[in-house]
């Protein structure tokens, strides 16, 4: 009986509330303007989508665009929710000092707590008005959109009524601490402005990082925007919410009662303690939960990734090593730690007992710019320098004697990654796997990378193997011609070796004739031969490729008789001559090839490379023939159109122009350049990979960007790759493309979508607002 009374209390205080705040005009032009704004947004967003789909370009997670992406309505909605809502809340308690109805509240038999919830629930349905007119562009967007995505933007909705939630409480409080109601959003602006850049407060300390760092109401609601509800979001708006209404409360209960500062300072000292200990306790990745609401699980790891983490038994260390010498030491000094650990949140997601730990020091690396900045220092010098710069304390870092030992200890080698940042993986059991970071503009390591690096520690890890010593591609040199950023650059995102292939070199004159090419070797690439092999050294290409071995081989133009005695037992043959084709704008010998059918057929890889028109560029390749009887079922992946033509007599493409001749049995025709060829060998099933051209895979091709000729010829190294891997390197992380990818409307929709969203909602409640006053002025 008292609960129902209490509750009729606190619902007459709301509704008292509710119409004193509709009959003033703020409440009704803070939705108009928000309805208007809202309105204006999203028209620019349709219209977007359709002068895309004028362009004959295909729309993407239309969900995400028009609502809740980074772009979409609900997102640039919520950015500017901190100019309405303190607006509202600054008479909750104010105007009742003001006018000194606040005495009568006190001599009534209403309690501090039903005071302050009837007011805070006047907020929530004022929340809610909020929430439906963003809920008209929800419908609306459900009806035009073919597969919309309902629970994502759902989560969505929800994200933004708690963000409100939480204003509404804040701004409650700074009412209760004046009179003035000015004042009052002033400073719930302040506490607002505050909260948000908390988590930038105390960051290089590690006992206020955490405390801080959770405090932060920056970027809270962004995950509920991008379809993610994490348990800890959740409970952060709810002790946020329970925090502030407490305050109040604690304000009511001290201005009508007499209490000792020593009281007063207790009790809101309990307030505060007991919110942090929440926050810390929801905040661990062991009590957290997650539900991803889109519908590609976007927010999730990929099942590939996924797989690999459930088969980490045991602990795992994520250990960084912070070079105070290199350009990127930054990213794992104390104050950047919170960010750092937001690179692995999927995965503490799925492995919440990993630790991360910090080693930091300072050595000699290839920074050529800090070198140039402090001439003539040495390392500690410039060290000194820095520490002295950015305020750190420079016993810190470790000194180069020091790392050394500590790397020598744990097994791994840091002047072989250059001494650059650089983390590492390390299991209970010994296994250990670096990740890097990358010369590109990502910079960090995304899923694939890091999944296979912890793959690396699951399963055994392919071993690569360049010939050498014949000429061939070099691995190791940064050259146009050579193989580093294919094979070992540490710094390029999709070189082998971060993708989780072990990588080594195999000189064939090193070996005497009877030892045949070890046993762990599994791949070996073979391009641009230069040197004729002696007969022993092609035995042994050849007893390697008889026991089932996986073989590249990548020739050159006027590198076909050295290199068809490698393969002529498996029928392939390299031909005399040029393949050509003419190109606007290019070399006759400069080619552009897309995967063929099969290929995209086969390879999801593949099928995204002509999806998006990028091409294979190979500038000079040679045209091979396959023979069928040596057991090989043979795939084209990669081909020239039917215009192109073998040139055997033009060798100079820069000051010649090579033509068809029929007497030397050139003749135009589609010329595979990218073959498979595979064949079972006993239980196992042996791939040959056969590339006309050998600069495809080169340094220059794979860093070189045509602005009318879009090319990624990484891709097929990844593909390959990937297939010689059985599939399990490099991880895959792609996703099934959304769903939501029509829009049912045409071109003139968008005057509705302006006269409805921009003109009929904000004059609706126009309207009703002049309704209102009307009345009231009548009574």
């Amino acid at each position: 009986m008292k609960i129902e009374i209490s509750m009729k209390t606190i619902w007459k205080i709301a509704k008292a509330e509710l119409n004193t705040l509709f009959c003033s005009p703020i409440a009704w032009l803070i939705l108009i303007i928000f309805a208007f704004q809202a309105g204006l947004t999203f028209s620019d967003l349709i219209s977007d989508q359709l002068r895309y789909l004028a362009l004959n370009y295909r729309p993407y997670n239309l969900t995400s665009s028009l609502l809740a992406g980074y772009r979409g309505v609900y997102s640039d909605m919520q950015n500017n929710l901190y100019l309405y809502i303190p607006l509202l809340t600054m008479g909750l308690m104010s105007k009742e000092y003001s006018s000194g109805s606040i005495k009568l509240l006190y001599s009534s038999p209403i309690t501090n707590v039903q005071i302050i919830i009837g007011k805070y629930i006047s907020m929530l349905v004022y929340a809610l008005i909020l929430v439906a007119i963003l809920f008209a562009y929800f419908i609306y967007t459900a009806c035009i959109v073919e597969n919309f995505d309902y629970p994502f933007a759902l989560t969505a909705v929800l994200g933004i009524f708690l963000l409100v939630c939480a204003y509404a409480a804040i701004g409650l409080f700074m009412s209760t601490l004046t009179a003035y109601q000015v004042v009052a959003a002033v400073g719930t602006l302040t506490v607002l402005a505050i909260l948000n850049f908390m988590n930038s407060v105390g960051q290089d300390i590690d006992f206020v990082r955490d405390l801080t760092y959770w405090l932060a109401l920056s970027g809270r609601s962004a995950k509920f925007l991008s379809g993610m509800i994490c348990s800890e979001d959740v409970f952060y708006f709810i002790i946020v919410v329970l925090f502030f209404l407490s305050l109040s409360i604690l304000r009511l209960k001290f201005e009508r009662t007499s209490t000792s500062k020593i009281s007063k300072t207790l009790q809101y000292t309990g307030a505060v303690c007991v919110t942090l200990l929440l926050g810390y306790a929801t905040s661990r990745p062991q009590l957290m939960g997650y539900y991803d609401a889109t519908a590609t699980k976007a927010n999730t790891l990929t099942p590939p990734s996924q797989e690999v983490v459930s088969k980490l038994d045991g602990g795992l260390t994520l250990t960084t090593f912070v070079n105070l010498l290199d350009d990127n030491f930054s990213r794992g000094m104390p104050s950047s730690r919170n960010w750092e650990m937001r690179k692995f949140e999927d995965y503490i997601r799925f492995k919440p007992e990993m630790k991360m730990k910090y080693v930091y020091y300072y050595d000699h690396v290839d920074n050529p710019r800090l070198y140039a900045r402090y001439p003539g220092l040495t390392d500690k010098e410039i060290a000194q320098r820095l520490c002295d710069t950015y305020d750190f304390d420079f016993d810190m870092f470790l000194s180069p004697e020091e790392i050394k030992e500590l790397a020598q200890s744990k097994g791994i080698n840091l002047e072989e990654e250059g001494n650059r940042f650089v983390y590492l993986f390390e299991r209970e059991n010994g296994q250990k796997a670096f990740l890097r970071l990358y010369d590109d503009t990502q910079r960090d390591p995304q899923e694939s990378q890091i999944s296979s690096a912890l793959k690396t520690m699951v399963v055994k890890a392919p071993m690569v193997a360049f010939v050498t010593g014949h000429g061939e591609r070099d691995i190791y040199k940064g050259g146009e011609r050579d193989y580093s950023a294919f094979a070992k650059n540490l710094t390029f995102r999709y070189s082998l070796i971060n993708q989780g292939f072990r990588i080594s070199t195999l000189d064939l004159k090193a070996d005497t004739a009877t030892v045949d090419i070890a046993e762990d070797i599994d791949v070996l690439v073979i391009a641009d031969v230069r040197e004729a092999y002696t007969p022993e050294e092609v035995a042994k290409v050849q007893r390697f490729l008889a026991r089932g071995g996986d073989l590249i081989i990548a020739c050159e133009p006027r590198r076909q008789s050295l290199m068809n005695p490698l393969v002529e037992k498996v029928g392939i043959t390299f031909m005399p001559g040029t393949v050509v084709e003419e190109t606007q704008g290019y070399a006759a010998n400069q080619l552009f090839l897309d995967p063929t059918a099969a290929a995209m057929k086969a390879n999801s890889g593949f099928y995204r490379m002509s999806r998006y028109g990028s091409k294979l560029s190979m500038p000079g390749a040679v045209e091979y023939q396959v023979s069928d009887s040596c057991g090989f079922q043979s795939t084209v992946l990669f081909a020239t159109t039917s215009k192109a033509w073998n040139e055997l007599q033009t060798t100079d493409f820069v000051d010649d122009i090579p033509s068809l001749n029929p007497e030397t049995s050139e003749r135009m025709d589609s010329i595979p350049l990218v073959t498979r060829l595979v064949r079972q060998v006993g239980d196992k099933q042996q791939r040959i990979y056969v590339c006309g051209d050998a600069d495809c895979m080169a340094n220059s091709e794979l860093t070189t960007n045509r602005d009318n000729m879009p090319t990624s010829n990484f891709t097929l190294i990844s593909e390959v790759f990937r297939e010689l891997s059985n599939d399990e390197f490099p991880v895959n992380d792609s996703r099934p493309h959304p769903a939501d990818d029509k829009m049912y409307i045409g071109q003139g929709a968008l005057i509705w979508v302006q006269i409805v969203f921009m003109g009929l909602i904000p004059v609706g409640l126009l309207a009703g607002y002049v309704i209102t006053w009307w009345r009231r002025r009548k009574k």
